[in-house]
This record gives C-alpha cells, structure tokens and sequence, in this order.
C-alpha cells in the first residue's frame, strides 16, 4: 500500500514551499522520484526528504532542477530565500521552529519575557535591540519580521491549541517601557481564554518550582509524539527522550494546578496595564 504525501506547510517554512515546489513540478512532468533522481543524479532517498521538508536542498540541486524542470531561475529563488531564512534563524532554534509547524498542541512556560509566538512588534524590536546594541536599523527589523513571521501558525484555519503559563516576572517587567509593555499586556489578554490559547500567570508566592530559572516548551506533534525544548540566555536544548519529556510533561501539569485561573489572569494584566499608567 502506498503510503500518502506528507503534508507541506508551505506558508509557514521556505524549506517546505521548496519542497511543495518540488513535488509540483515533478509530478507535471509524470516523473517518479526515481526518474527525477537519475535526471539530476540525487539519490531517490534524499531528493525524498528534500520534497518531504525533512532536509535543505544542497546548494547545487536548485540548479539542476531549474534545467530538468525548465523553470528559468524559480528554484535558484527559491534556495536564496531558504538561505536567507537560515542566516536569520541560527542551527539551534530552526529544528524547534520546524517542529513547532507541526505542532497540534503547544505548552509553553515563560519565566523572563513573553514567548516570541504573541510578542509585539515593539516588544519584539525592543529586546533585538538591547541584545545587539551595535546592530543596524535594517537588521533589526529583518529579525522582528522573522519573528513576527512565525506567528502566522496563529492564524490558520487550525491553528494549534497554545497553553502558556507566564511567570509574575514576565508581567512586571516592562520591556520597551511602559507604552509598549501596556500594548503587550493587552495582546495578551486577548489570548488569556479564546477558545485555542489559555494564559495563566504563574504569582511570586508559589515560589520554587521544576521549571525555575528558564523557558520550557512542549509540543505535540502530528504524529502524537510529544517534545520537549528548553531554552536559557544565548542556548536551546531539544529533549526528543520519552523519559525526559514525561518529566516535563508532569511538571507542567502541576504549574497549570498552581497557576491563576484565566479569569484571574486577566484582571491581574489589567491591574499592571493600570499601573504602567499611573
């Protein structure tokens, strides 16, 4: 039996428009991935996991594709625009954003600052900036486009359900000043209970806690696995063990259990909103 095409996310990674490109065109042409293979002398496994959105293209394979296919330059393009989006996201965050494509469910806890998934623009920008103070204009706004380019997942049709748990911190701490940290504030009020986000705040007073001192990322997966991501100042760790993430996955159930109720979150975010003002 064959199995079916794994589904492509082309709207939300250059690697999977790549490799939707791919399987376009080839299947126009009535090619196989064997015939495809000896056409542009890849082997039938790789060019595979290249369509699939498993590997980057290498560098040479955009080329040869343009000619078997006689698509002028649309694949050469394509390669630049993967490149691009590699510079700005660095090896150790692009295997969790690619997984977090193919999130069903997101669990995230934030000790420090909001998940980059609902920060602001001006939020976003503030933090870019003070982490690279030497960094030009236009640099800095090609990372906050990165950024705000991965919260399009949000807004599809099925978007994941997304559960966040922020610790007091992250509320108090008035990132860009208190306009922009009031802006911030009210996004996430929106997502406190909307039907595919939940955001808790985690008070002071529960005090110590497994996930103390940093970030932590669950994701579920399309296939029913779950993964786990941790993440402090300047690293990321992805946890794929099964052990290790039950770990997490208990230590997260308890933070929801000692966490504020939605509705309690919300009037605690009005409650700073109303301060920042003062």
């Amino acid at each position: 039996m064959t199995r079916p095409a794994r589904k492509l996310t082309p709207d939300r990674s250059s690697r999977h428009l790549f490799g939707a490109d791919l399987r376009r065109h080839r299947e126009a042409a009535g090619m196989t991935l064997a015939k495809l293979a000896e056409v542009v002398r890849y082997s039938r496994s790789h060019l595979a996991r290249i369509e699939t959105g498993g590997h980057e293209p290498p560098p040479d394979l955009p080329g040869r594709l343009d000619e078997a296919f006689g698509t002028g330059e649309r694949f050469a393009r394509l390669y630049v625009i993967a490149r691009s989006e590699r510079e700005i996201h660095p090896d150790k965050y692009r295997r969790r954003m690619e997984l977090e494509t193919r999130a069903q469910a997101i669990d995230e806890y934030a000790g420090h600052l909001v998940p980059g998934l609902v920060q602001t623009e001006d939020y976003a920008r503030a933090l870019f900036r003070v982490c690279n103070p030497r960094g030009t204009s236009a640099e800095i706004e090609q990372r906050v486009s990165a950024r705000m380019s991965r919260q399009s997942l949000l807004r599809t049709d099925t978007p994941p359900h997304m559960s966040m748990i922020l610790d007091e911190a992250v509320i108090r701490r008035p990132v860009g000043g208190p306009a922009v940290m009031r802006a911030q504030l009210s996004r996430l009020t929106e997502l406190v209970d909307n039907g595919t986000t939940v955001v808790q705040i985690l008070p002071f007073a529960h005090g110590e806690h497994a996930f103390l001192g940093g970030e932590s990322t669950l994701l579920t997966l399309d296939d029913g696995s779950t993964v786990a991501y941790e993440e402090s100042s300047g690293s990321g760790t992805l946890l794929e063990d099964p052990v290790a993430v039950q770990a997490r996955v208990r230590a997260y159930a308890l933070l929801t259990a000692y966490a504020l109720t939605p509705t309690q979150t919300a009037a605690f975010m009005r409650d700073a909103m109303e301060a920042l003002s003062a």
